[in-house]
């Protein structure tokens, strides 16, 4: 999993974009505009997001139409499958131990 990735995730405005383009690819006015930035903020997360893979650009005269890139969230959910079964196997066990509670409280 590239940590760049990830810390360029972690950031709540990043986030939020990734949210907006999760529906249609935006311009970069139309991204600031949505989330009331100036545009030049909206350009620097933006930045950040091309350089560690998330989003791409595509020129459009003067404009800049950003879109996801799929690759990043295909790896992402590839590591996290890994915490995904550990994660069943505890929401297993716990099911077992409250159906066993269960039963003992319809005993009494």
């Amino acid at each position: 999993m590239d940590i760049n990735v990830m810390s360029a995730l972690a950031e709540p405005t990043r986030m939020q974009m990734v949210e907006l383009l999760r529906e249609c690819p935006l311009t970069v006015g139309e991204i600031a505009e949505r989330l009331q930035l100036r545009q030049p903020q909206a350009s620097k997360h933006l930045r950040v997001l091309s350089e560690a893979g998330i989003v791409e650009a595509e020129v459009d005269a003067n404009r800049r139409i950003y879109r996801l890139r799929p690759d990043p969230f295909q790896e992402l959910d590839k590591w996290l499958e890994n915490y995904r079964v550990i994660w069943e196997e505890r929401f297993d066990r716990l099911d077992d131990y409250l159906q066993k509670l269960q039963g003992k409280d319809t005993k009494n």
